[in-house]
């Protein structure tokens, strides 16, 4: 019987400062410390970003911690990550970041069902000030109306 996805970070502000267009899954290239160190849920998403660099595609900025038990051949926690996707589709994203000026950012990182670390890759445009004010007006609004509904109801 196949295990279900298990998640081991979730990056909260990209929801909050881009819109997102478009989620891809992909694999990323780990060393042996980095997949205990996920185990444990120590990793930070928040400012990592993906970028194209002579046709493959990278991750950026992902905080991974050492592992506690690690050796002298722990790994490092900011270095680039290689992200496993096909070539066809890493060159439309690198297309869609060069033409429309969007940007790839990571928004969630889990294990598969079948216990391999997967990153859930957003194609994101980058919210305005007033964009992110307004997103966060109708939020208000929607609470409040729930609020309410639920007053009338009792």
């Amino acid at each position: 019987m196949a295990r279900a996805e298990r998640s081991i970070a979730e990056n909260r502000k990209a929801r909050h400062d881009y819109f997102i267009e478009d989620v891809i899954e992909t694999g990323i290239v780990l060393t042996g410390t980095e997949v205990k160190s996920l185990r444990l849920g120590r990793v930070n998403l928040r400012d990592s970003f993906a970028r194209l660099i002579d046709g493959e595609m990278y991750l950026f900025n992902c905080h991974i911690a050492p592992y506690e038990f690690g050796n002298r051949w722990n790994h490092e926690p900011y270095r680039n990550r290689k992200l496993l996707l096909h070539r066809r589709q890493i060159r439309e994203l690198g297309q869609m970041v060069k033409q429309k000026g969007l940007t790839l950012v990571p928004l969630r990182l889990y294990f598969d069902e079948h216990g391999r670390v997967k990153l859930a890759l957003a194609v994101a445009r980058g919210k305005k000030l007033f964009d992110k004010r307004e997103s966060m007006a109708s939020k208000d609004a929607a609470r409040q109306i729930e609020r309410t509904m639920k007053q009338r109801v009792k």
